[in-house]
């Protein structure tokens, strides 16, 4: 499971839950995504495995909290998944299994409502991610200048950029289409 190694890579620093969930929104959330109902069994999967540890502390906003940590073996695991080639698991997007059961509805107008506001989640996101990208090759010495996580992540970055423009093309095709079909249909009414 992906998740498991997400969250080892992400506990290069101490974390609790919540920091790791704050980290998925904020840094990760276009192209990885988990909610605390997944994230904690998981650690505490991992803890059981000894790839982490974790402490209790004091919170300054609440109860304590529990904080992760890898441990030796974790890293151990952490860098065999990413030394043993690209992970070509089944991509999950619900939105495509929406779009296959909107022939149930027998209705185009809300197919083509549909993959419009498809559209402008994806123009968003990829607007989004191109401005970032952009920022990251405007610095100084780009890109030699980044350190071996900043270049990593500007890679990861690089590759979403690319594919989410490609999903929003394909919704372009897509939205075409439909707008072909719903024409022919209104010339045989």
């Amino acid at each position: 499971m992906s998740l498991e190694y997400i969250l080892l890579g992400m506990l290069d620093q101490p974390a609790s839950g919540y920091d790791l969930k704050n980290e998925f929104e904020q840094g990760t959330r276009y192209f990885w995504a988990a909610e605390l109902s997944q994230i904690y069994p998981t650690l505490n999967r991992l803890e059981e495995r000894g790839w982490l540890s974790s402490r209790t502390e004091a919170s300054a906003r609440g109860p304590e909290r529990r904080v992760y940590k890898r441990t030796a073996k974790g890293e151990k695991e952490l860098f065999q998944w990413v030394r043993s080639g690209p992970a070509m698991g089944t991509e999950r997007f619900a939105y495509i299994g929406q779009l296959i059961y909107m022939s149930q509805l027998n209705d185009l107008d809300a197919t083509r409502e549909f993959l419009t506001r498809l559209r402008a989640d994806l123009a968003e996101r990829t607007q989004f991610l191109k401005s970032v990208h952009k920022a990251v090759e405007e610095i100084p010495g780009f890109p030699d200048a980044l350190g071996e996580a900043d270049f990593h992540n500007y890679l990861a970055l690089h590759i979403g950029v690319e594919t989410t423009a490609a999903r929003l093309r394909a919704c372009d095709a897509c939205l075409r289409m439909v707008q072909r079909r719903l024409q022919r249909e209104a010339s045989h009414v």
